[in-house]
């Protein structure tokens, strides 16, 4: 059987928590992350081709804090999680797991380097939204 670090449960809880809390009409989703993990984790997010970019790429989560985003209609890409991760006063840096290989905090259009838990949302039109 395998055996997991605990980075890789911190991945697991970590995305749990990540929550669409409502859908205003047809028009966006509300993407809301919530650190319920001991310890600071860095979401990584990436549009997929033809999507715009949301608030941010990528983005420090200390323990016990949230942040939300707007998706548009159509938006599609996935969230994943970044732990320990060091970064240096003017932003640059690496994460030991889930790293987007940017060298910044903000992934700018970089995907994550596996292993890695995602999750894949599309926004779509009339209410159907797949994730």
């Amino acid at each position: 059987m395998a055996r997991f670090s605990s980075s890789h449960h911190s991945f697991i809880t970590f995305l749990s928590f990540i929550l669409v809390l409502f859908l205003e009409g047809v028009t966006a989703a509300t993407f809301t992350f919530i650190n319920r993990c001991d310890h600071t984790v860095w979401p990584g997010i990436l549009a997929n081709p033809g999507s715009p970019n949301l608030e941010s790429t990528g983005f420090e989560l200390k323990k016990g804090s949230s942040r939300s985003f707007q998706g548009p209609t159509g938006w599609s890409g996935r969230f994943w999680g970044r732990t320990g991760c060091k970064f240096d006063d003017s932003g640059h840096g690496s994460c030991a797991t889930g790293d987007c290989g940017s060298g910044q905090v903000e992934c700018n259009g970089a995907g994550v380097t596996p292993p890695a838990t995602l999750a894949e949302f599309t926004l779509g039109s009339g209410a159907q939204d797949f994730y």
